[in-house]
């Protein structure tokens, strides 16, 4: 006997255990707000230190710690809404490949900032473009019918967002945005050519 095909069964567009998928959003955001406040405590010491900075080692740092802090609380709550929803939506393929999908996001969106962002840059928002390109992308490479029709919703909805990944208000990280998106598509690429392979046999 043998496994259905690993890309039959992932392919989803909710959370195989919404429950628990929620419950980690939340926390991963109420984990967002606890940092801020205690930045705010610190009279933004904790910004400070945890910032990339751009083409300085001492930056390096910073891709791992700058989308865990924002810009102040008005920074943060723009970030909330979409953060929740497109990192639930993320996982509907488990919570392992969820975290390998951010991490992937997170690395190539704070790397980009490090090399060319002309400033030091905080804020998740480069996690968020690349969830939200994830979403937008891995149905078109699977070739999977609901989730082509979650991401035409999902475009429909927030897709002006995207017009973030070009340059315009000064104090707003484009290379962020745009690295993070460039996350979003690699991860998708493999992600669907992950769930196209035979599942292992089990028996004959």
């Amino acid at each position: 006997m043998t496994a259905p095909p690993s890309g039959r069964a992932r392919a989803r567009v909710l959370p195989p255990a919404p429950r628990r998928a929620a419950v980690t959003m939340l926390l991963f955001t109420a984990a967002l707000y606890l940092f801020e406040a205690i930045d705010q405590a610190s009279g933004g010491m904790v910004d400070a230190a945890a910032a990339i900075y751009p083409r300085d080692t001492s930056g390096l740092t910073g891709i791992l710690t700058a989308p865990l802090l924002h810009v102040g609380y008005v920074h943060l709550a723009a970030n909330t809404l979409p953060f929740l929803l497109f990192g639930f939506l993320a996982m509907s393929g488990g919570i392992g490949q969820w975290f390998a999908v951010t991490a992937t996001i997170w690395v190539i969106s704070g790397v980009g900032v490090w090399l060319i962002s002309p400033a030091a840059v905080l804020g998740a928002s480069g996690i968020v473009f690349g969830w939200f390109v994830f979403l937008l992308a891995r149905g078109f490479y699977a070739r999977n019918g609901r989730q082509i029709a979650l991401a035409v919703v999902l475009f429909l909805i927030w897709g002006s967002l995207l017009w973030g990944v070009l340059p315009s208000d000064p104090r707003v990280s484009w290379q962020a945005h745009l690295f993070g998106a460039l996350g979003g598509l690699v991860a998708a690429s493999w992600v669907a050519k992950a769930d196209r392979r035979p599942a292992p046999t089990l028996g004959a």
